[in-house]
């Protein structure tokens, strides 16, 4: 009988922490969000999450190859764009509906999707052939189509990695480059941009994906001048925090994270870094062991990101008509841990919610193993029950 490939406890730990921060960071009064990397970096969760899902995605890839073929893989690949496009169907659905809610009850707040609304009451045929063709997407939805474009590069893009990553690299680069210019050509209602370019944001899906099938932090890291690229990651980082906390205070503009400007990615490769040679020490694996409720969010990514969007939405609007729009510590706690604690219930009641959203059947469990090769003493599905990508 042939043994599914063991899960990385740290893949699964940094998603479910990303995933937690992306909820808090869409609260506008939350006291959590003050604290999380938006707030030191000129990049925030986004790109983490995005590269974490090209990891994820060569992960589970390698796991059905392994076992199966890279046919059965392909065709796996192909289905998550589909489930993806679902997902982002109900997302949708949850910012319209949550909006539609917190309106009849007199709640007004800033991120509720009116404009969507009130075009979908005018004319709702119109409206729901959009979001079919995502040229609307409503509030928080807009991540997911990024997602489903990725789910449909997979089959080009890992065997490119496995076997000529120099050329998916520079393929992939050429495209981010371009990606501005492309932008206009993305569906959209009105000329609407999309929030997230998916023809530049690919680049850090792309070398996250190129990051697991090659050994490329073992052989920089081995190579005499390692320790020369780790203290130029911090000074990156610390010339970062210090712009963001003292130089350039006010948000920046909404093109600059749309397209992936090149300080972004620069900024979060630098951290990447850092946090790469953290996981090579075993502390985050260690850590994770202590915290298993936050890789159980992480091994939900997609029900609990889907999940989240509503949570945010409720828990931002709640709190804005609570406290007038103002920072108030104790109601911001509050709903920090309203939030929090709401994404873990999820991810702890979503067996039969999970394979409706998915279309899977429940799988046995299989121990984790640590990106260091240690055994974990938590569980974790097998590679093959692994959400590929998000």
């Amino acid at each position: 009988m042939q043994t599914s490939q063991p899960r990385l406890v740290e893949l699964d730990f940094f998603r479910g922490l990303v995933l937690l921060i992306i909820v808090v960071d869409h609260i506008g009064g939350s006291i959590l969000s003050r604290f999380t990397l938006h707030a030191y970096a000129l990049c925030d969760a986004a790109e983490v999450f995005v590269f974490l899902g090209g990891f994820a995605t060569a992960t589970a890839w390698a796991a059905l190859a392994e076992r199966r073929t890279d046919a059965i893989a392909r065709n796996r690949f192909l289905k998550r764009s589909l489930e993806i496009y679902r997902a982002f169907l109900v997302t949708a659905g949850l910012m319209l509906l949550v909006s539609a809610v917190l309106v009849a009850f007199s709640i007004d707040a800033p991120n509720l999707a009116i404009n969507d609304l009130d075009d979908l009451i005018d004319a709702p045929l119109e409206a729901l052939g959009d979001i079919l063709l995502f040229r609307r997407q409503p509030y928080l939805a807009s991540v997911l189509p990024m997602y489903a474009f990725f789910a449909l590069m997979v089959p080009a893009v890992l065997p490119l990695a496995r076997s000529k990553p120099w050329r998916l690299l520079a393929g992939s680069v050429a495209l981010w480059a371009c990606a501005p210019h492309l932008a206009g050509w993305l569906p959209g209602v009105e000329d609407t941009p999309w929030d997230f370019n998916p023809l530049a944001w690919q680049l850090l899906f792309v070398l996250g994906v190129i990051a697991r099938c090659q050994p490329v932090y073992q052989r920089i890291n081995a190579h005499r001048a390692g320790g020369l690229v780790t203290i130029a990651a911090a000074c990156v980082v610390g010339a970062a925090a210090y712009y963001k906390l003292f130089v350039e205070t006010a948000p920046l503009d909404p093109s600059f994270k749309q397209n992936l400007m090149w300080l972004r990615a620069v900024n979060f490769l630098a951290i990447a870094w850092l946090v790469a040679r953290l996981v090579r020490t075993g502390w985050v694996g260690k850590v994770a062991q202590r915290l298993p409720w936050i890789c159980l969010i992480g091994r939900k990514g997609l029900l609990c990101f889907v999940a989240g969007t509503a949570i945010s939405l409720v828990v931002d609007s709640l709190l804005y008509h609570a406290t007038d729009g103002l920072l108030d510590v104790p109601f911001g706690l509050v709903a920090d841990v309203i939030a929090v604690g709401s994404l873990l219930l999820v991810a702890q009641a979503s067996g039969p919610v999970s394979r409706f959203i998915t279309l899977r059947p429940s799988r046995r469990q299989a121990g984790a193993t640590s990106v260091t090769g240690v055994p974990s003493r938590s569980t974790a599905p097998s590679a093959r029950s692994s959400t590929p990508g998000l």
